[in-house]
C-alpha cells in the first residue's frame, strides 16, 4: 500500500495537482479495488487560502492525512507548527475536520534561510498540546553531511538530536502520537555503520520502537532495493545496545518498520489489507514474477569493489 504525497508548493506551481493525484488513484482503485493508494493534501498554513482549501480536500477529495512544510513559504522564510497565527491554526483546522494525521517535512533543509525551521523544537511541543493529532516526521529531522552520534543533551543542537529533545523537554513518551519516517534519512546513515546505528538508535529508543516508519525518497534515487537489502541485514552492535540503550534490531522489528508500524496512524486494519492483497491483479502479477524472477533494480553509483575504484580514479582526471 502506498501514500502518495505532495512536495512544497503554492497551487499556482503544483508540478502534482490533487486533480491528477486522484486521478492515478482511481488508475490504481481498477485493480479490482484493492484499495492500495491514498492521498495527502499539501497545505502550507503561511501561505494565502490553504487553510480554507482544507475543507474541499477532505470532502471532495477524501485526503487520508495532511502534508506540510515548515521550511517553506512566502520569500523563502518558513514556520513553525507552534506558531500562534500559523502551525496552531492549521492542527485545529486538522482537528475539527477529523483527519488527525499530520505529516511534517524536517530536516533535509532547503538552504540557510530557512534551515531553523528545518529544526524540531517545535514538535515536541504541539505533539503535547494535541496528544490526539499524530504526527509523522519525514526525514526525522536528520541533516545529510552532519554526523549522528549519542544524544548528549543540552548541547545536542542540530539533526535528529533536535527531535529528541524536542520530545523529551516536553515529555512526550516513545510509542505516543510523534512518528519518525525514514525517507532519504536511511539512505545516507547506511553509508556509515556509525552513523546507521546512532541514527537508527535514537529514533527507535526514544520515538518509539512502534512509532518509526520505513521511507526511502526513492523518486529522487532509483530503486531502493539496495535500502532495503541494507536494512534487512543491518545490527545495532551489543556495544551501542548496552552503551546507549539502543534495541536489537530483530526480525519483529524489522516488519514493524517495513510497514506495520504505518497501519496505526493510517488506522488500516492488518487482516482486511492482506485478505484484499491476495485477491488482486498485482498479487497474481507477483505470483507470476516469482515463477520466473527477472529482477533489474536501478540503483546508481558503483555496485562492485572494482566499479568503485574505477570511480575514484575517473574523480581524480576531474579538473579543478
Amino acid at each position: 500500500m502506498m501514500v502518495l504525497s505532495f512536495v512544497p508548493s503554492t497551487r499556482e506551481t503544483e508540478p502534482l495537482t490533487i486533480e491528477e493525484a486522484d486521478v492515478t488513484r482511481r488508475i490504481v482503485d481498477e485493480l479490482e479495488g484493492e484499495q492500495r493508494l491514498m492521498l495527502h493534501g499539501r497545505v502550507n498554513p503561511n501561505q494565502d487560502g490553504d487553510l480554507d482549501a482544507m475543507d474541499e480536500l477532505k470532502e471532495r477529495w477524501n485526503i487520508c492525512g495532511w502534508k506540510t512544510y515548515t521550511q517553506f513559504g512566502p520569500g523563502g522564510k518558513g514556520f513553525f507548527l507552534s506558531d500562534e497565527d500559523t502551525g496552531i491554526p492549521f492542527i485545529e483546522k486538522a482537528r475539527s475536520l477529523d483527519v488527525k494525521i499530520i505529516c511534517v517535512h524536517k530536516g533535509v533543509p532547503f538552504g540557510p534561510k530557512s534551515y531553523e525551521h528545518s529544526q524540531c523544537h517545535d514538535i515536541g511541543v504541539v505533539a503535547r498540546m494535541f496528544p490526539d493529532v499524530d504526527f509523522p516526521i519525514y526525514h526525522s529531522g536528520f541533516v545529510p553531511g552532519k554526523d549522528e552520534g549519542p544524544y548528549e543533551g543540552e548541547g545536542s543542537g542540530d539533526g535528529i538530536d533536535t527531535l529528541v529533545k524536542s520530545l523529551l523537554d516536553n515529555d512526550v513518551a516513545p510509542n505516543s502520537n510523534v512518528y519518525a519516517e525514514l525517507g532519504s534519512t536511511w539512505r545516507f546513515l547506511m553509508r556509515d555503520p556509525d552513523n546507521a546505528a546512532h541514527g537508527l538508535g535514537k529514533l527507535l529508543k526514544y520515538c518509539g520502537e512502534d512509532n518509526v516508519l520505513w521511507g526511502t525518497d526513492s523518486i529522487w534515487y532509483g530503486s531502493p532495493q539496495d535500502q532495503i537489502q541494507a536494512f534487512r541485514t543491518f545490527q545495532i552492535s551489543a556495544e551501542y545496545q548496552e552503551r546507549y540503550g539502543y534495541p536489537e534490531i530483530t526480525p519483529e522489528l524489522r516488519a514493524k518498520v517495513f510497514g506495520l508500524n504505518a497501519m496505526v496512524p493510517y488506522k488500516i486494519n492488518v487482516d482486511e489489507a492482506r485478505q484484499r492483497a491476495q485477491n488482486g491483479a498485482l498479487s497474481r502479477q507477483k505470483e507470476n514474477y516469482l515463477n520466473r524472477r527477472d529482477p533489474a533494480f536501478l540503483t546508481y553509483g558503483p555496485k562492485t569493489r572494482r566499479e568503485f575504484l574505477n570511480l575514484k580514479v575517473w574523480e581524480g582526471d576531474l579538473p579543478g
